[in-house]
């Protein structure tokens, strides 16, 4: 959308590696400000999903390219978090570990992250929008009101993934979580276009050791200081 409202509309960026709490906290925020949520990944992830069941291979920039123009996708209301792929529900899909490392490559793909962005923009729409992701505060929304870039350490994050999947009934061995992690995260710093980073006007927050709450508090404060108010 480019209507004067949409343009108008404050963004607040949330960024960071996978397992920083960047989609509880964003949640959190969208639902106590009242405003949209975005999460980036899952269009990656949805992404990724189409391209393996069209039968093309992940590294295909062009024809994952023109996949991204044809999605048809439907994202749940408030704390609704399914997820629809040409009518089908396919939250539990692409939610796993798997489907984590294949948006990892597509993303990496150029054509495909300029697909992808009017369809991000698009969110952006009165009164505000928290937009959760890994580029949001550096490309997509580069004019961010407040930009907050969420890291925890490799370890504190493959031990949040392992708790989640034990919870599910998913047993997964923790040492190769924090392989994929690894990997992942040189994979996302090190791609040419859009790599994970903080904005140079971000605000770091190391949630090694800090409770979603408090994290979610600290980015209130930020926000008060800029005179939003909450619900």
């Amino acid at each position: 959308m480019t209507d004067a409202t949409t343009i108008a509309a404050p963004v607040l960026a949330i960024d960071g590696p996978g397992g920083a709490g960047k989609g509880t906290v964003s949640r959190m925020l969208a639902a106590t400000l009242g405003w949209h949520y975005l999460d980036s990944g899952a269009l990656y992830r949805i992404l990724a999903l189409a391209a393996v069941r069209k039968g093309a291979e992940l590294v295909d920039e062009p024809r994952v390219a023109a996949l991204a123009h044809e999605l048809d996708i439907r994202f749940g209301i408030g704390t609704d978090e399914s997820v629809w792929l040409d009518g089908e529900e396919v939250s539990g899909h692409i939610r796993s570990e798997q489907a984590g490392a294949m948006a990892s490559v597509v993303a990496a793909l150029p054509a495909v992250r300029q697909a992808l962005l009017l369809r991000q923009r698009a969110f952006r729409q009165a009164p505000g929008l928290v937009a959760d992701g890994r580029d949001m505060g550096t490309v997509v929304f580069i004019d961010a009101m407040q930009k907050v870039f969420l890291t925890a350490s490799a370890q504190e994050r493959a031990d949040r993934r392992h708790k989640q999947l034990i919870a599910k009934g998913i047993d997964v061995n923790i040492g190769d979580l924090l392989l994929d992690i690894n990997a992942r995260d040189e994979r996302d710093s090190s791609r040419a276009v859009a790599p994970l980073r903080p904005a140079d006007d971000a605000v770091v927050i190391d949630t090694t050791c800090v409770s979603v709450p408090q994290v979610v508090s600290e980015i209130l404060k930020l926000l008060a200081d800029r005179n939003v108010k909450t619900q």
